[in-house]
């Protein structure tokens, strides 16, 4: 791609690259473009000899990423890939980059969104970051990293916790539970993010792409799994109780879905 709509790509001093999704009036909620972008940016960066580390963050103070754009999901979304997303390749780029990714978390990491920041190599939040899934609420679910790997993470009863309540955690609580590294005052997260980064470029590039090649093969059976996963998840996008999940979101009222299983 030789120009950006939907995030927004920088190249910082001494080596960084800046991933920034740039939907702030959707809360950094992604469209099959900006997924399309993100996957191309992750590439740029990650196979340039002249960058060491990656940062995703999302525009404004509000959000860094809020999932999937409701708007654009009627059953299926607006672009390629197994749900009308390329989601799965996004995840995967994220791992497959020889280079540590730091999420930045300035405000909702929530649904999708708690998703990427999950799977960043490091995770810095400000102190209202919050975080949370969402995806039983409007009929949808991550079927592979966004619950496998986070079990690895937080635990397999926080894990279903997140899952099963779709309740929001503080800044605070995702450093307790693991799932941050660091939480900082908010006007002094990218003071933060930017020594972590500079620590980082002192380090060795090949030694880091092998600890981070190493990490990942303990957990590369989620692959499969979200692969399998999405397949199944399609197939329920395409049903009405899903399709209610999204209607009642788009309609500001309380989902039914009770009322679509079989008696």
């Amino acid at each position: 791609m030789s120009t950006y709509k939907e995030i927004i790509y920088e190249v910082r001093p001494a080596a960084v690259a800046r991933i920034t999704i740039n939907r702030p009036d959707r809360y950094n909620a992604f469209n099959a473009r900006a997924v399309e972008e993100m996957i191309d940016a992750f590439h740029r960066a990650g196979w340039d000899r002249d960058i060491g580390v990656i940062v995703l963050t999302g525009a404004g103070d509000k959000a860094f990423c809020t999932g999937g754009d409701q708007t654009a999901h009627d059953g299926q979304y607006d672009g390629r890939g197994t749900i009308g997303l390329p989601i799965e390749e996004l995840q995967s780029v994220i791992r497959d980059v020889p280079k540590p990714v730091i999420a930045r978390v300035a405000g909702y990491a929530i649904g999708g969104g708690n998703v990427l920041a999950t799977l960043c190599d490091l995770t810095i939040a400000s102190d209202k970051a919050q975080f949370g899934q969402v995806g039983p609420k409007v009929g949808s679910v991550d079927p592979g990293f966004g619950t496998a790997y986070l079990a690895r993470v937080v635990g397999e009863k926080k894990a279903r916790e997140f899952w099963y309540m779709c309740r929001r955690y503080s800044a605070a609580e995702a450093l307790q539970m693991g799932l941050v590294n660091a939480v900082v005052p908010h006007d002094e997260i990218d003071a933060e993010v930017d020594r972590w980064c500079a620590e980082l470029l002192q380090r060795s590039p090949t030694a880091l792409a092998l600890a981070k090649r190493s990490f990942n093969a303990d957990t590369e059976s989620i692959r499969g799994i979200a692969s399998m996963g999405m397949q199944t998840l399609s197939l329920f996008y395409d049903t009405p109780e899903s399709k209610e999940g999204g209607d009642a979101f788009r309609e500001k009222r309380t989902p039914e879905f009770r009322r679509f299983i079989s008696k």
